[in-house]
């Protein structure tokens, strides 16, 4: 295993000693959901939800929401994450994740 390779689950669990300590924050949440992505999509989902829950203006929650239901095999609940994202993302003239959300679903029907 490379230092590539352990730097995720490094990070994930310093994230997770983090909110055993009580800090939870959206923030937080997605750090942990972008860390454990490719390792635990379940938990990454999970953290993605909480992340959109604590902070529902917050694009990026929704975009990593998307990401982390199709890691989990949910494609419906991207679908549904995504189109959140895209009218928040809207809402916030955050055109970018605008973009990226509709090009994701796209892919999406186009799957």
């Amino acid at each position: 295993m490379s230092i590539t390779d352990r730097a995720p689950t490094v990070l994930a669990e310093r994230l997770l000693a983090q909110l055993a300590q009580g800090q939870d924050g959206p923030l937080l949440r997605l750090g942990l959901a972008k860390s454990l992505l490719v390792s635990d999509p379940a938990a990454a989902l999970e953290h993605a939800r909480a992340a959109a829950a604590q902070d529902p203006k917050l694009s990026a929650a929704w975009k990593l929401l998307g990401r982390a239901a199709i890691s989990a095999g949910e494609p419906e609940t991207a679908r549904t994450a995504w189109t959140q994202g895209v009218a928040v993302a809207r809402q916030r003239g955050d055109l970018q994740a605008v973009r990226e959300m509709e090009v994701f679903l796209r892919r999406l029907s186009a799957d």
